[in-house]
Order: structure tokens, then sequence, then C-alpha cells
């Protein structure tokens, strides 16, 4: 076989080659989407169905001071009925230890109010021009997680676990910040005072239990000269929250900060925050992102 023959045939081959591969990673690309677009269904759906039933409205009197405090401050009246709500994310977040370095992700975190439940899909910056797609749910009970190389090689996940589906609950109930009309008794929510900046919040969904401390604090309005002034949400914190680890989970203390709160259509939330996990070498700052835009839907 001449040169140019072996060349061009090596050629041919690179080419089919790369073809191939980018076939295979538009087909995973399309499957994955559709496996997210499905879980959206299901959460939109079982959202729907709870709707219909309806719940009655609880006694909002009987909650802790600073509960009843911050329900007044983020959700005025004539902003409390809410569905579900679409906030689009940007930040960074490490995939490793304490020393990792931090990697830049943009998000969509979609949440419901009358059924617990949310899917998170984000893409992760790993590597130049290596995409990492990572989307974790709580859906239908369950939670579960999902990495995949592209958005369509799979990395790693998990389902089906008792600590998975209290640990994303757990995360659910966290987040509430965004969508506080979740955090009210009428969607399941119960409320125990520790003092007058810190409550006690649990949420039982089918077999799983989710508690946090909420820690509250009063926000001034230095424009008005204000000392005091808004009660928000300043952290929230879990003894306890199961940690991905290699082999299963692993129980760690773990805290939610909330800084810088804006009115968004009528209901106040944080646009910033952070997550740390209280490992026993040292704290894991593990998340770090900011809210670039907010929807209701009502």
């Amino acid at each position: 076989m001449k040169t140019a023959d072996r060349v061009s045939a090596r050629v041919s081959l690179v080419l089919v080659t790369l073809a191939t591969a980018l076939a295979l990673v538009a087909l995973g690309r399309r499957r994955e989407a559709r496996a997210t677009e499905g879980l959206v269904d299901r959460l939109l759906a079982g959202s729907a169905e709870a709707a219909e039933r309806g719940r009655d409205r609880e006694d909002r009197t009987a909650l802790p001071d600073p509960v009843r405090r911050y329900f007044d401050t983020a959700l005025p009246e004539g902003s409390r009925t809410m569905d579900g709500v679409c906030v689009e994310q940007a930040g960074r977040l490490r995939v490793g230890g304490p020393d990792s370095s931090w990697k830049p992700f943009t998000a969509t975190h979609r949440a419901t109010v009358r059924r617990p439940g949310f899917v998170w899909d984000a893409t992760v910056s790993v590597l130049p021009l290596t995409p990492v797609r990572v989307r974790d749910a709580f859906v239908g009970g369950e939670g579960s997680s999902r990495v995949t190389l592209f958005g369509a090689l799979p990395l790693g996940g998990a389902t089906g676990s008792r600590e998975l589906d209290e640990a994303a609950l757990q995360r659910y109930l966290a987040e509430a910040v965004w969508y506080p009309a979740a955090l009210l008794p009428e969607h399941g929510v119960s409320w125990e005072g520790v003092d007058d900046r810190t409550a006690r919040a649990t949420l039982v969904y089918e077999e799983t239990t989710a508690s946090l401390t909420f820690h509250f604090s009063e926000e001034a309005d230095p424009a008005q000269g204000e000392e005091g002034g808004e009660t928000v949400v300043e952290r929230v914190h879990a003894d306890r929250r199961y940690r991905a680890v290699e082999g299963g989970f692993e129980p760690t203390p773990w805290t939610g900060l909330w800084r810088d709160y804006e009115n968004r259509d009528g209901v106040l939330v944080p646009t910033t925050g952070e997550v740390v996990w209280h490992l026993p070498e040292g704290d894991l700052h593990a998340w770090r992102g900011r809210v670039t835009s907010v929807d209701f839907e009502r």
C-alpha cells in the first residue's frame, strides 16, 4: 500500500471513530435530557395532584415568635399562595475535600410547595471544555443523584437508599427559603421554638423525616436609619446529614448560610448562600452560589 493510501486510511479511521463517538455522546445527551424532563414532569404532576386535594390553612398564631415574624417578613398577605418555583443559579462548588479547587457551575432548580420535591440540574466546569452534568432530585419521596460527563456518559450516582432520601428531604427543607410558602404549617412543617431567634422545623413525607434548626436574624435597613428590621433566616443547621463517601453515606454536621435578601415578586428570598460540612479535620465549604432569577409558579 502506498504511503498516501495508508495516510488516507488512517484519516478515514479517525474520522469514523470521531463521528461514532460524537453520535454516542449525542444519543447519551438526549437520553439524559429525557430522564431529567421525566423527573420534572413527575414533580409537577405530584404537585398538581396535591393541589386538587387541598389542605386546610392551620392556625399560625401558635407558631414560635421568630417563625411568625419571618413569615410576616418573607410572605406578606397576598403572596403566600404558590405552587412552586424555578430558580436559576450560578456559583462555585467543590467536588473533593477541603483542599480541592473550586469549580464554576450554573444550575436550574425546580421545587414544588404542596408536595415536597425538587430537581436540581447543574453544569459544572471541571476541566476546560469538559463539562460535567450533575442532577440531584427528590421526587415521589425518593432521593436520587446522577453525574454524567458531557451530559451523556455516566460517571456515578445513587438512588433508592434511606440515607439519600433523608439527606434530600433535609436539602428541600433548607432551600425552602427560596419558596417559603413550603415552610407554612399547612404544607406539613411542624415548628418548635428554641429561643427568641431559633426554632426547629420538622417535615415528614411518606416514610422520610427531615429536621433542621433555623436561626433567624433581624436585618436592618440602613437607608431608613433602622437598627432592627426584617426577620430573615440567617442559617439552617443539621447535627447530622448524610454525606456521600466512598462506599456509602456518613452522618455529618451540616450548615446552610443565607444572605443578601431581596424582594422577588412580593416574596423576600436570599440571593446568595453557602453550604458547609463540619468534618473532624475542619470545615468543608462545599457550595457557594447566587440566584440569578426566581420565577414563582402560582
